[in-house]
């Protein structure tokens, strides 16, 4: 019989989850044990999970869990350094170059247990079976416009918040705008991301320009980015990605005042944008590498969390099908996952 224990977030500021109780109740007439974790902060009160027949464990017990528990959470676990045997379902951030990445997977190898990172939960042809991307999307639009609009009253963007639904998120930004839009350059605007990222965009009137693999496939430089007034970014950094925004463009001439870094990968050896080197937080969205003329960054990692009902219910319907399948983890999804994380952790 398969265990998944859905953990509590201990991330500030994270709402999501990747199971809902519909999703667990499914799980359960299958067969599965599902225990999940009571929490302080989900979006999804307990008790609906209770009431369809999991098992409820106190708040970070899963350290304690069973052996044989797969836990199961979405964003990164205490860093405490402590040696993992669990089997864990999550989002590593571990396998690009990433110096916190090497730390956790020297974890999972003093404590003999393994990772099955959610990014890398793909079909046979690479595509990932489920992800938060367009909300993401549409939430880092979100943010960059609210840089934008605050630049534009002399100062520059205060914290940011969870909203109940887009709807009020939208609301919020038209009682913020006047009737100048600014324009936005997409560049990765057939995927996920981008999609949510130019729905926002054009749900508050902006004129938008979307790039994918044909406009980039030059390798760059690329002026283009440099005339617009936002520029987002919703391309995963990888081996061979271009870079969208060298260094020297903090003193270029330039129409370009926001870079909204939505694919938000800083640190890794393969990102695109060269003028800022760390994340920004949802107190603090907004990082200014220049001051005149301005240029703030804003990389948030963990956008979808500013939607956390629409995002939850979105990912979690994408995975759970493949969570049905978890008594089989040497094979499809999770075969190729785990082979992933045997390859990384050497």
């Amino acid at each position: 019989m398969v265990h998944l224990w859905v953990r509590a977030e201990s991330r500030a500021n994270e709402e999501r989850v990747g199971l809902t109780p519909e999703g667990a109740a499914a799980l359960l007439e299958q067969g599965f044990s599902v225990t999940v974790e009571e929490s302080r902060q989900r979006i999804i009160p307990i008790a609906e999970y209770a009431n369809v027949g999991c098992a409820i464990a106190p708040e970070f017990s899963w350290v304690d869990a069973p052996d044989d528990a797969l836990i199961f959470g979405l964003k990164e676990l205490p860093e405490d350094g402590t040696p993992l045997r669990h089997r864990h379902i999550m989002f590593g951030h571990a396998y690009k170059g990433q110096p916190s990445g090497r730390i956790l997977l020297d974890r999972f190898k003093a404590g003999g247990g393994a990772l099955y990172d959610l990014e890398y939960l793909t079909h046979d042809d690479g595509r990932r079976v489920a992800a938060f991307g367009y909300w993401a999307g549409y939430a880092g639009a979100a943010v960059s416009l609210m840089c934008w609009i605050a630049q534009q009253n002399g100062r520059q963007a205060g914290a940011v918040h969870a909203y109940k639904n887009a709807a009020d998120l939208r609301a919020d930004l038209t009682a913020q705008l006047n009737d100048t839009r600014p324009n936005a350059l997409i560049i990765g605007a057939l995927g996920r991301v981008g999609t949510g990222a130019a729905d926002l965009c054009e749900a508050m009137g902006m004129s938008v320009t979307k790039w994918d693999m044909a406009e980039t496939a030059s390798g760059g430089p690329f002026p283009e980015v440099l005339g617009h007034d936002i520029f987002l970014n919703c391309i995963l950094a990888r081996p061979g990605t271009p870079v969208f925004v060298p260094a020297d463009a903090k003193t270029a001439d330039r129409k370009l005042r926001v870079i909204g870094d939505i694919a938000c990968d800083p640190d890794s050896d393969f990102s695109p944008i060269k003028v800022y080197d760390r994340t920004t937080t949802w107190d603090a969205p907004a990082l200014r590498v220049h001051d005149d003329p301005v240029l703030d960054v804003t990389a948030i990692d963990n956008l979808p969390s500013m939607l956390p009902a629409e995002s939850s219910a979105d990912f979690a319907g994408q995975l759970l099908p493949h969570l049905m399948t978890l008594g089989a983890l040497d094979q499809d999804v999770w075969g190729r996952a785990g082979v992933c994380f045997q390859e990384a952790v050497g």
